[in-house]
């Protein structure tokens, strides 16, 4: 096990090194939030969201701003949020969410991308049940910071769990707090480092270092499709 996931995680930091994938990711969400929202953070909590994940990534702010600006382009208006869910190697399960212009194209490639690695595309909706969608959102750890008092405090916000990590407080609720959650910690003045809408597999699986390379040779081509945003499996 110590090896798999020391292998899975060196694989996925790689794989997220990408920058020049990375930025048009964090650029079309950013875009997106601003298109459906309005342009200004603080009145457009998604957007504020997005600007924040980009910041974490260091995503300079000549491209936030740009991003923010190509909302008001008429093109932009043709990107729809759509969801693929399929089976791959070894029958991990793994939930794409994409954002396209052009969703013919995209299921195609998602397709393609499943059926070359031996699995397949399975109907939407037959794997919901197989992972929890969750808010999550990662605050800095300082030593004035109490966990336990931080829990009580964001309970009636809608907290479910945290988890205590290395350098970070990972705070964890249902999907549906995902704004009472992070205007509670904006009103605690705590200053979140990321923030999303996760789904979070209910029965993890533990995959041997050799079923991971076959793994992650799919999640590569997966994650490397520009209309791809975020990809989860059920790997434990």
């Amino acid at each position: 096990m110590g090896r798999a996931f020391e292998y899975r995680r060196a694989a996925k930091e790689k794989r997220w090194d990408k920058m020049s994938k990375i930025f048009p990711k964090l650029g079309k969400a950013i875009t997106m939030a601003a298109k459906e929202g309005g342009i200004d953070p603080s009145t457009n909590a998604k957007l504020r969201t997005a600007i924040q994940n980009a910041k974490s990534e260091n995503m300079p702010k000549d491209n936030i701003e740009a991003a923010i600006k190509r909302s008001a382009q008429k093109d932009i208006a043709s990107f729809t949020e759509v969801n693929y869910e399929g089976k791959g190697p070894h029958g991990v399960l793994v939930f794409v969410e994409c954002a396209s212009d052009n969703p013919t194209r995209t299921v195609a490639n998602v397709k393609s991308y499943f059926n070359k690695a031996g699995g397949a595309v399975v109907p939407n909706g037959s794997m919901e049940f197989m992972f929890a969608r969750k808010s999550v959102f990662e605050i800095n750890k300082t030593e004035d910071l109490d966990p336990e008092m931080l829990e009580l405090e964001l309970i009636d916000a809608g907290c479910e769990e945290i988890d205590i990590e290395e350098n970070s407080i990972v705070v964890y609720g249902d999907y549906t707090a995902f704004g009472t959650l992070s205007k509670a910690l904006e009103d605690l003045n705590l200053e979140v480092q990321k923030s999303s809408l996760k789904r979070i597999p209910t029965s993890p699986v533990d995959f041997s270092e050799e079923q991971l390379i076959d793994i992650e040779k799919m999640l590569d081509k997966i994650e490397d499709d520009d209309d791809i945003q975020q990809v989860f499996t059920n790997i434990a």
